[in-house]
């Protein structure tokens, strides 16, 4: 089959198209074969190894997995003697358990990993953009902000792969929104239900005197030092990066209680929790609830431009490979 790989960390120059074995199911395991996969921020974060945080999980030195790709959609064409949950033909919507692997034909998945029956409605193309945004939003809102209906929230970056389901699940959960992004993705942004947009290239949030439940920074342009004052007392910060100054305030600044900086460890979560989530997202999605935004779909062999496009940071939504069509 074919994959694209990568043996060092640099950047596009480091990405070959190579023919590795199309993997085996074992017993309890499924193979898909993979119609649609993203890339994503954290795609590009893996191929430069950077932040080197990062290669706490991806290697110190080289990648420890060869294949990127967190999230993808395909039809299960094998399965394990054990597998009852599902059948040969079953369409699917997953993201594999190690965060790697679906930039390629074929990918193994175990049965109870977090993965899920996409609807029959839905193209391979939406069902593979919906899990890194929303099992990264979700939690972090839920679980880490303990979100309630009537807080106010700010999202950070709400035109981004995160941002967009971060806008629309807060509203959800019945908060007030305000969304942060650029004047050119005003329209959309205001689209997904938010209650005020805020063009970051006219106002400073941290300026306008605004006291938030929730500060939800999706991109990492902010940190807890900076957003600090513009919290309430018992005001909570999040961000799906972790610099040095929001890492000493989660480590030491929550000791003594009020304004806290938080973060959700998602790539950790267990595959059973993940699927509970899933379920929520599709009924969401499925109910017209939760739009997943496209930003632009490339083709197995443009996958280098794709990772260009997503390193510019100017995405709006997801960006898309078709695999196998």
């Amino acid at each position: 089959m074919q994959a694209i790989t990568y043996q060092k960390y640099g950047f596009t120059e480091v990405l070959t198209t190579s023919q590795l074995a199309q993997p085996t199911p074992k017993d309890d395991e499924i193979l898909v074969k993979i119609f649609a996969t993203t890339v994503t921020p954290v795609d590009v974060a893996f191929l430069k190894g950077k932040p080197y945080i990062a290669r706490l999980f991806t290697g110190l030195f080289k990648p420890k997995n060869k294949v990127l790709g967190t999230e993808l959609s395909g039809e299960i064409v094998a399965i394990g003697k054990s597998v009852t949950k599902y059948k040969l033909g079953d369409c699917v919507f997953a993201s594999p358990a190690d965060g790697n692997g679906a930039h390629a034909e074929y990918i193994c998945l175990p049965e109870d990993g977090a993965q899920a029956l996409m609807a029959d409605d839905w193209t391979y193309e939406q069902a593979a953009a919906i899990c890194n945004g929303a099992l990264t939003a979700l939690p972090f809102l839920r679980d880490a902000g303990n979100i309630k209906a009537g807080d106010k929230v700010l999202i950070i970056g709400a035109s981004g792969s995160i941002g967009t389901v971060a806008v629309q699940l807060a509203k959800h959960f019945g908060a007030k929104v305000t969304a942060v992004c650029s004047g050119k993705n005003v329209e959309l942004v205001e689209s997904l239900g938010t209650d005020e947009v805020i063009d970051y290239k006219q106002q400073d949030f941290t300026q306008n005197q605004v006291k938030y439940d929730i500060i939800f920074d999706t991109i990492g342009n902010s940190n807890f030092h900076k957003c600090r004052n513009s919290l309430t007392h018992k005001g909570r910060y999040l961000s799906t990066t972790i610099d040095f100054s929001n890492l000493l305030f989660m480590l030491f600044g929550n000791m003594w209680g009020g304004k806290q900086a938080v973060f959700a460890a998602t790539g950790l979560r267990k595959a059973a929790e993940q699927i509970v989530d899933l379920a929520l997202i599709k009924k969401l999605v499925s109910n017209g609830k939760l739009k997943i935004i496209i930003d632009r779909a490339y083709s197995f062999e443009q996958i280098a431009d794709a990772y260009v496009h997503v390193d510019k940071g100017h995405k709006v939504g997801n960006v898309v490979i078709s695999i196998n069509q």
